[in-house]
Parts: C-alpha cells; sequence; structure tokens
C-alpha cells in the first residue's frame, strides 16, 4: 500500500494541514468509539481539530447490562448513552460508514435517508466494534435471535412474557412447555449470564401466574466446548454448573447445534429440545461491512492489524493517519495473556484502549511518540440473576451474593457518565422495593397495530349507473338484427 511507512523514531507531520485544523473521522460510537471522542474533547484544545463520530445509532449500548435488561432487571433506556448528550465538541452523524478509501483519505457515509458522500479526514479511527459470529446451520438465520444490541434483549424479555401470556391459556402439556423453554447457545460470559438471569427471571414470574408450574419451565445452554465461562477458573465455573442444576437449568457441554428448523433445536447428541426462544451467543466477529468495505489491512480473523500502540500496521510498517481499537481491531496484547496473542474482544480491553488511543492521538498531533497499549487483567466478574454472581481474580475467587454485589459495583463505575450511574442506580433501588416491572411492551415492535384496525378508510368508488337505452329508429345498427329476425319466417314460408 502506498500510504504504509516504515517505522521511525519521529513522528511525521508532512500529511498535517498547515491552515486549518486536523480532521478526525471516529468511525462507529459503541465502547471504543464513544470513549475515543469523549476523551478527544478532554485532551485536544479548542481548534486543535476536529471530531467527527459516525453510527447508525445515535447512541452507545453498554452491553454488560443486556443480560439484566433482558431479565427486566433494568429500563432499556438507562443501560444506552446518548451520543449527542454527551459528546458536546463532536459532530455526531447517524448514517453508516459504507467505505474507507484511506489511499485518498476519504470515506464514504451511507444515511438513512438521502444519498451517500464522500468525507475527508486527516486521521481516522476505526471502532466498528463486531457482530454476532454464526454458522450456517439450518434455522438459526431465521430463527434465532442475538445478544449485541439493547433491541435484541427488550426482544427477548417481551418474548418470554408474552409467551407465559399464552401458556397460561393452553392446557398442560407440550405445547405449553414449548412456549416455556428457553434455549441459550454459548457458554461464555454473555452466553451463562443471559442464562441465569432468564432462569431466575422466569422463576419470579410463576407466582403471578398461578396456572403454570416450574416443572413446565425448560432452561437449556448448548456449548460445544468441554466447560463454561473460559475466564475464571475451572473450580469456578464448575460451581456455576452446579449453582444452575440447583435452579432447574441444564447446561449441555460439547454438544453443538445441528438445527433449529420447525421450532426445534436439535443437538448433536440426537436430542430434539422443542422451544419457541432461541438465543445465539456464541462467538462475535469484527463488523464486516467496515473492515470489507476499506483498504485497511487485515489480519486472519477478519480484524484490522493494529500496534500496540494503536496505530493501524505492524512492529515494522506503520499506516499513517489510521487506528483501530476494540473488537474491530487485532492489538497485540503485550502482557502474553491473549488468545492468540491478541487482546480478547471485551468491554475492558475496548475502553482502556479508547482511553489510550485519545491520548496517542493528541501526542502525534503535538508531533510527540504514541505509548502501548498494555492491560493486565484484573479479573471477572458475572451476574447469575438477583442476588447472585461469582467473581474471579487470579486465584481468589468469590461466589454468591458477596460477587454479585462486586458485579453490579464494578458495572456502575464502569457505566460512563454520572447522569447515565444516576438511572441505573435509581432503577436499581426501585426494584429493590418494588421488584421488577413486568409490563410486557412487545406490541411496541408493531405499534400501529390498534390505530390499522380501527381507522375509517375510504370506500371503494361505487360503479356509475348506466342510462336507459334509447328506442330503436330506423337508422340505429339495431335495426339490422331486428328485420333479419322478423324476415326468417317468410324466408319459411316461401320455401315450403
Amino acid at each position: 500500500m502506498s500510504n504504509i511507512a516504515p517505522v521511525s523514531n519521529t513522528v511525521p507531520t508532512k500529511d498535517r494541514p498547515t491552515t486549518t485544523a486536523p480532521k478526525i473521522l471516529v468511525v462507529g460510537g459503541g465502547y471504543a468509539g464513544f470513549y475515543t471522542a469523549w476523551k478527544l474533547e478532554k485532551h485536544l484544545r479548542k481548534g486543535e481539530a476536529t471530531v467527527t463520530i459516525v453510527d447508525p445509532l445515535p447512541y452507545m449500548t453498554y452491553q454488560p447490562f443486556l443480560p439484566e435488561v433482558a431479565a427486566g432487571s433494568i429500563e432499556a433506556r438507562h443501560s444506552v448513552v446518548a451520543l449527542r448528550r454527551h459528546l458536546k465538541r463532536t459532530k455526531v452523524v447517524t448514517a453508516k460508514v459504507t467505505a474507507i478509501d484511506h489511499a485518498n483519505k476519504t470515506a464514504t457515509i451511507t444515511p438513512a435517508v438521502g444519498e451517500p458522500w464522500q468525507e475527508t479526514y486527516d486521521q481516522i479511527v476505526v471502532t466498528a466494534g463486531a457482530v454476532s459470529r454464526t454458522f450456517p446451520i439450518p434455522g438459526i438465520a431465521e430463527n434465532a435471535i442475538g445478544l449485541k444490541t439493547i433491541e435484541e434483549a427488550v426482544a427477548i424479555r417481551d418474548r418470554l412474557m408474552s409467551n407465559f401470556d399464552k401458556a397460561a391459556l393452553l392446557p398442560p402439556g407440550p405445547a405449553r412447555e414449548r412456549l416455556l423453554t428457553v434455549v441459550v447457545v454459548g457458554g461464555g460470559f454473555a452466553g451463562i449470564e443471559v442464562f441465569a438471569e432468564l432462569r431466575n427471571f422466569a422463576s419470579a414470574l410463576l407466582k403471578n401466574y398461578p396456572e403454570l408450574t416450574f416443572d413446565e419451565t425448560h432452561f437449556h445452554l448448548i456449548e460445544a466446548m468441554g466447560r463454561i465461562m473460559p475466564e475464571v477458573s475451572l473450580k469456578s465455573s464448575e460451581w456455576v454448573l452446579a449453582d444452575l442444576a440447583k435452579r432447574g437449568a441444564f447446561v449441555h457441554l460439547d454438544t453443538q447445534v445441528t438445527g433449529a428448523v420447525g421450532g426445534n433445536v436439535e443437538l448433536s447428541t440426537g436430542e430434539v429440545i422443542p422451544t419457541d426462544i432461541i438465543i445465539w451467543t456464541a462467538g462475535v466477529m469484527a463488523n464486516p461491512e467496515v473492515v470489507r468495505g476499506g483498504d485497511l489491512p487485515v489480519e486472519e480473523r477478519g480484524r484490522i492489524r493494529t500496534r500496540p500502540d494503536l496505530r493501524v500496521g505492524t512492529d515494522d510498517e506503520i499506516v499513517e493517519g489510521a487506528w483501530a481499537a476494540g473488537d474491530v481491531s487485532a492489538v497485540p496484547d503485550l502482557t502474553g495473556k491473549g488468545v492468540g496473542g491478541y487482546c480478547v474482544p471485551n468491554a475492558q480491553h475496548a475502553v482502556r484502549q479508547a482511553k489510550l488511543l485519545a491520548k496517542n492521538l493528541t501526542a502525534v498531533l503535538r508531533g510527540e511518540l504514541p505509548q502501548d497499549y498494555i492491560h493486565h487483567n484484573l479479573g471477572a466478574v458475572a451476574g447469575l440473576g438477583l442476588y447472585n454472581g461469582v467473581f474471579q481474580s487470579n486465584k481468589i475467587a468469590i461466589k454468591g451474593f458477596l460477587a454479585w454485589l462486586a458485579h453490579r459495583g464494578y458495572h456502575m463505575l464502569a457505566i460512563p457518565s454520572w447522569e447515565r450511574k444516576l438511572r441505573v442506580f435509581g432503577g436499581w433501588w426501585n426494584n429493590f422495593w418494588l421488584g421488577r416491572d413486568l409490563v410486557n411492551l412487545e406490541t411496541v415492535q408493531n405499534p400501529r397495530y390498534v390505530f390499522e384496525e380501527f381507522a375509517a378508510r375510504p370506500r371503494p368508488p361505487q360503479a356509475a349507473p348506466q342510462a336507459d337505452a334509447p328506442a330503436p329508429t330506423a337508422t340505429s345498427s339495431t335495426v339490422k338484427p331486428a328485420t333479419a329476425a322478423a324476415a326468417a319466417p317468410e324466408k319459411a314460408a316461401a320455401s315450403r
């Protein structure tokens, strides 16, 4: 690539504009994108650079809260951060970046309404995040739902509650139990958390549905590996398995999903699970729309090649003016603990990389050298439903209520802005005294159904009444067939 330069001990400045402020384009408004723009506002002097952030959504989703949103423990709007509210000096563009031509330092921005346009930049920060990684299993694309967005979490919650309403009207039997069965695919942190939260939520719902029994609710987690939650010790993961078993949840290890057609999940063991809710959490991949639509270097797993200092490139070469962070990037893990030598795609790395990226980008604009990213994992914490959790830090493991407190405390500190912290804490406080809000708003997904049903519509046009036909005259064409008919008897008489 013509825009790749060898590594040197000085920071090139030839591409920096001399008369106008450099333009910084941030692609993606998730963890890494939001924090990069947020911190750039803090580090950059007034007029030192302009920052534009582009994302199809006007908010950042705090993904660790998605399992609690799905279980009704957190209000959906409280787990997202409005970009325009908190990015005061950043231009927010609600659209997609569909192509990156870094050789010419332009990006194609495609809005939901209107024509695409070319946006020029001096520095680009690619933080487009990741999407659910699936496999070509029959029925998964049509019937499963992921857990990467707030919309998915809300849909899961509403579907489960709607199924309880439907099941309460059915007689005991397979049809009722199918509605009360949940299958989660993937035994990582996201899968285990949403699995445990929904199991806890369903058990709490039963007191409001006297028609239903606990034994009619079935929860199955499918994991292809021989263990769950590789982020914690084997002993801790075994404790989680035992805890889930006590709550009537089933975990299938060394098992794969082979089909999900017709309301049945087929397993590699030959077992078939009838269900109406399939949640897919079995891995993520870098946003392919952004990665494939650009000319930045990509490694074998589809992520943008990124140096330890978060500039795009390798140890030997730098792509000038290009940066990457978060799940879309392959950042070397200098601690030596990363999978394949790279930082794993999680929130801890995304947030910390973004904060350093903002510092490094500011340093480069000022002719200074950037620093390498290095982060020693402090531990892992997961919520397993109300008042239950697991925490692991090196050899220290905490389980149960104390781990649940650690889980909530950590994420209360991690979610950005005091405004969000207060909203989330207020929701937790209200739920502690009032319990979960059990209002089901599944019909929000089709908000016009009542209006459409009763809306008055124009009557179909009536056919215009036809006027009486005029009496035949000698000049009318209707005379001829009548004359012919009258002449017929005369011809018959002459022939006799």
